[in-house]
């Protein structure tokens, strides 16, 4: 497996990507694509230092198509067309899109931006939960990155 240079501009999260601010998806950067071998992105985006053992799910999605930086600001939607492709699961706040970080006031949690490269569109429907992206991913994975940033209240 190949590695992808994910990066996001800051380490500790603006509120305006919070649910404290506008609740708006950071940019990320995504380097070292092989498009010989990659044909979409996915993300997984979670919090493991959540309440209840983690992994608190933050954002997913899947079938998006290659670029070099997954903009801001996606909307929050099952199918983005604009400013590109990609489709849409339910996070763990049983919503569509990215929601952002919400920590209880008094901790700073970390938030992973899993990035991966698969070498074919997955055939899930939208609204899909990260146990069914998994699954769908199973086999698929050809290039890997991960960033994270932290939040506090």
């Amino acid at each position: 497996m190949e590695n992808l240079q994910v990066k996001i501009s800051v380490k500790i999260l603006p509120s305006a990507y919070t649910i404290d601010g506008e609740d708006k998806s950071p940019e990320i950067d995504v380097g070292g694509v092989n498009t010989k071998i990659t044909k979409t992105l996915a993300i997984i985006c979670n919090d493991p230092d959540a309440p209840g053992g983690g992994g608190f799910i933050h954002w997913l999605a899947w079938n998006i198509e290659l670029v070099k930086f997954i903009p801001e600001n996606i909307e929050k939607v099952p199918v983005v067309s604009f400013p590109l492709k990609a489709i849409q699961g339910k996070n763990s706040f049983g919503k569509i899109g990215y929601n952002g970080s919400a920590p209880p006031h008094g901790q700073t949690h970390r938030y992973f931006f899993k990035i991966y490269g698969l070498d074919t569109e997955l055939t899930l429907a939208p609204g899909a939960r990260k146990d069914e992206l998994v699954k769908a991913m199973n086999g698929h994975v050809v290039q890997y990155g991960e960033t994270y940033v932290t939040y506090g209240r």
